[in-house]
This record gives C-alpha cells, sequence and structure tokens, in this order.
C-alpha cells in the first residue's frame, strides 16, 4: 500500500486552502489551521518546507500570510508531495536501490517500480485547480461552513487581504 503521512496530507489540505483563497491576497496560518481543521504549529512547519521549495512565499506584516507563487492550475500535486514526502515509491529499496543486497535478482523490484511510477503519474497529471473544481463540486448541497478570512471577520474593508490577489486575469 503506498500510504501518504499527515505531512503529505496537511500540505496538500493546506496548498489547497491558498488555492481557494488565491485571489484573497496573503491567508494567514491561523486561518488556514481554523478552515482546514489542522493545528497551526504543525502548519508553520509545513509552510516553510513549502517556501523553501518555491511553492508559497510569506508576506510578513499586517495583513500578511501566505501565497501561492504561481496560480493553481501551475501546480502540481507531484510537487507538492514530493516536497513533504520524498520520492514516491511503495517500497523504500526503488527510491534507494543501495540499501537492498538483492536488487540485481529480486522479482518483485519492478512491480514496486511500476507502482510507484503510475502513483507518480496521476500526481504529475492534476493540479491545485483540479482539487479546487473537485472541493467546489463536494460542497454543492452541503452545509459545509464557509472560509473565514481574518479581515472579513474585523469588517476591514481597506485591508490588503481583501484586495486583488497575486494573480492578473483570471485563474
Amino acid at each position: 500500500m503506498v500510504k501518504v503521512s499527515t505531512r503529505g496530507r496537511y500540505g496538500l489540505r493546506m496548498m489547497l486552502e491558498l488555492a481557494l483563497q488565491a485571489d484573497q491576497g496573503p491567508v494567514r496560518l491561523s486561518t488556514i489551521a481554523r478552515n482546514q481543521e489542522i493545528p497551526e504549529r504543525y502548519l508553520a512547519q509545513l509552510a516553510q518546507e513549502l517556501r523553501k521549495a518555491g511553492l508559497v512565499r510569506s508576506v510578513r506584516g499586517y495583513g500578511g500570510g501566505f501565497l501561492l507563487t504561481s496560480p493553481p492550475s501551475k501546480i502540481k500535486l507531484v510537487e507538492i508531495l514530493v516536497t513533504l514526502e520524498g520520492p514516491i515509491s511503495p517500497v523504500e529499496c526503488v527510491a534507494n536501490p543501495k540499501i537492498c543486497d538483492r536488487q540485481s535478482y529480486c522479482a518483485t523490484t519492478e512491480v514496486w517500480r511500476e507502482i510507484g511510477e503510475a502513483v507518480t503519474g496521476i500526481l504529475k497529471s492534476r493540479t491545485l485547480q483540479d482539487l479546487v473544481i473537485e472541493h467546489n463540486k463536494k460542497r454543492r448541497g452541503h452545509p459545509i461552513r464557509k472560509p473565514v478570512r481574518a479581515a472579513q471577520s474585523l469588517k476591514m474593508p481597506n485591508c490588503p487581504a481583501n484586495g486583488a490577489g497575486p494573480f492578473h486575469g483570471k485563474i
């Protein structure tokens, strides 16, 4: 079984939240934590890894938070998961052949490699925009609470967080 850890699952949900709010300016970690039901401290660690990988950028100060560095349609899910999980492989010996003395004659290695390639192929074919579309489909007709922006709760219409997003044109 190929299993994605909490790091990958939470990181993907964090990136989805940023994609959902991409046109609203920087998103605070506290907002992401509340909307995605993820501990804020854990998100802070993931955010730094995603920032180092160039998938998000941080904005400091009042109205600050995190932004995607590219439109959601340009960020592939494989980029996020490889950043947070490392190589996508169902078994360690496929990702790191030197740890296994059986590599030269193991009959199962090729099956594991093909499984890893299939999973990687799916993740390469999907983007954050695909998750946004899926999220919106699943929300139709369901009484799921609406995400709250910190600036909305403070009723601050001139706040930069309520202004134009980081991307020009439609996403």
